[in-house]
């Protein structure tokens, strides 16, 4: 039973950690380089 614990624990840590890397890159530093073009365009 501790077999399954420890194996559970470290597949939910690395599962965690890999949204948390998704979202990191998705939204976090990286698209700061990005413009916003709405505030470009004049109506």
């Amino acid at each position: 039973m501790e077999t399954f614990n420890s194996i559970a624990i470290s597949i939910s840590s690395l599962l965690i950690s890999f949204i948390r890397y998704a979202l990191h890159m998705a939204l976090g530093q990286p698209s700061q380089q990005l413009r916003d073009l709405s505030g470009e365009h004049e109506d």
